[in-house]
């Protein structure tokens, strides 16, 4: 297999987990509803898990290989900024699809890093896009149940729309393997801005959702979400 064949297999599987988590999603309401809320929790937590351990072990170690400590910084800080302003703009649009949307900026810049890094590390590739599909089943479950809950749309078509938007990890992983491998600062900026906006959004929208009075299960999907990325991490080293 093709060094492009396998980007395009890894971002396609990375994708595909979005409409896996609409699936469980779906199946999960048909629980009772205090499993649902739990396991829901579990989810939400595990997700914030995996998006950290991306930022804490992937892509702020080598995002500033090739920057200085103040275009590393300020890059870090836009990227919390535009996050920050993408939702204030939603909370005013008051859109149905805020999950959605704040998916899709994590996907494609995680999916581009992961395009352009398998030319320079394919472990370390492989291992974003473990970590890339591990957040986006949480994610896919949130944005389905958002969707479900404020659009007319059925189950069938939000599935059938989030497997459409699965195909933009092979687009954005082709483009950063053909085009930023040699830009590595570029490369690089995107990286920390995508992990400052992830870290923003890891607080604003993740974390505040997995706290369940008289539960202490569901923060436990954090730790596994980061020990799952900590082991890949160690195993690429």
């Amino acid at each position: 297999m093709t060094a492009l064949q396998t980007i395009i297999l890894l971002t396609l599987l990375a994708g595909l987990a979005i409409p896996l988590g609409a699936v469980i999603a779906n199946q999960a309401s048909f629980k009772s509803i205090l499993f649902a809320n739990e396991l829901q929790h579990f989810i939400v937590a595990f997700g914030g898990g995996a998006l950290l351990s991306a930022v804490a072990l992937v892509l702020v170690p080598e995002g500033s290989h090739h920057l200085s400590l103040l275009a590393s910084a300020l890059c870090f800080s836009l990227g919390a900024l535009v996050f920050m302003g993408l939702d204030i703009l939603q909370a005013k649009l008051k859109t149905s699809a805020s999950q959605l949307l704040a998916m899709l900026a994590d996907f494609i810049p995680e999916s581009l890093a992961l395009g352009a890094t398998f030319s320079i590390n394919p472990q370390m590739a492989i291992l974003l896009a473990v970590l890339i599909a591990l957040q986006n089943i949480p994610e896919g479950f949130n944005a389905f149940d958002e969707l479900k809950k404020t659009s007319p749309y059925s189950s069938f078509k939000i599935i059938v729309i989030f497997l459409l938007f699965s195909l933009l990890g092979p687009l954005s992983g082709v483009t950063g393997y053909l085009w930023l491998v040699d830009s590595p600062e570029l490369l690089s900026v995107i990286m920390l801005f995508a992990s400052g906006g992830i870290l923003y959004t890891v607080f604003q929208d993740i974390a505040p959702q997995v706290p369940l009075k008289n539960h202490y299960f569901p923060p436990m999907g954090a730790v596994c979400g980061f020990l799952l990325g900590m082991l890949g991490y160690m195993m690429t080293m």
